[in-house]
């Protein structure tokens, strides 16, 4: 045990130990307690699913994040965004709960854009929980304004149509954000863009409200972040997120399901 202190060895030993029994949770729960810094970012809740139940992720590129349009690829078959984080994260947590994830994300959709694809990418994979990160493309065509009448109007058909097919569907929906980095750095730049997210913020709150789904707002979350930690470090172009901030996303969408849906 040359480098490694006792301390150490019987504390890696003991996790290790919880985790080839099976009891995962207990040794997720035991990292936990170490706090080896203050960020105790696994000492959360967690949600309940029916066994078997299937999660579709929907929205633009940032779900997307190349997840492999090869079915058969099981190492690229989520992407590496959010939702390969909660998928990690669930994995690990609930694996009794043989949960079944699907990235339907695509990289310059707007709303409308997944209006038409809606019935093949949405619909028809029939999902017991839908989440959906849409938005910011609309922002980026429609600067000098977008008509957010019909954009509430693509959102809720789709909400609507979801609903019909599932009467029990859970649903989350995130709010469109930016953050004053990169492209965005410039004041004018960013005022613009932020301007337009603005008028889709309440549009997604209301819709949460009227089909009782979890509202998860990531404006506000990112607002809070970049001002203890340069927005920089969360968002790279304004935009996109870096892995952190990807993490920063999955922790929330845990967070807020497991509120509603506690274990």
């Amino acid at each position: 045990m040359a480098g490694v202190s006792r301390r150490t060895w019987l504390y890696g030993s003991t996790v290790a130990g919880a985790v080839a029994s099976g009891d995962v949770a207990t040794a997720l729960e035991m990292h936990a307690g170490q706090k080896p810094h203050a960020n105790a970012g696994y000492d959360y809740r967690r949600p309940q699913f029916k066994s078997g139940s299937r999660l579709v992720f929907q929205g633009d590129s940032i779900t997307d994040m190349k997840w492999g349009r090869n079915e058969k690829d099981r190492n690229h078959y989520l992407g590496h965004s959010y939702v390969y984080l909660i998928a990690a994260r669930l994995g690990v947590d609930l694996p009794e709960a043989k949960l079944d994830f699907y990235n339907r994300g695509v990289s310059g959709h707007k709303v409308g854009d997944l209006r038409k694809r809606w019935d093949k990418d949405a619909i028809g994979l029939k999902p017991d929980l839908l989440s959906i990160l849409v938005g910011v493309n609309d922002v980026g065509r429609h600067l000098n304004g977008i008509d957010v009448d019909h954009w509430e109007d693509d959102y809720r058909f789709m909400l609507n149509a979801s609903r019909s097919a599932n009467p029990s569907l859970r649903i989350v929906l995130l709010d469109p954000f930016v953050v004053p980095s990169g492209r965005l750095a410039n004041r004018a730049a960013y005022q613009s863009w932020r301007g337009q997210v603005e008028r889709l913020l309440p549009i997604v709150a209301r819709l949460a409200d009227d089909f009782d789904a979890v509202h998860v707002e990531t404006q506000m979350m990112f607002d809070a972040a970049t001002e203890k930690v340069s927005p920089e470090h969360w968002i790279w172009d304004g935009v996109h997120p870096l892995p952190q901030g990807h993490e920063l996303i999955a922790r929330q969408w845990i967070a807020k399901v497991s509120e509603r849906w506690p274990l």
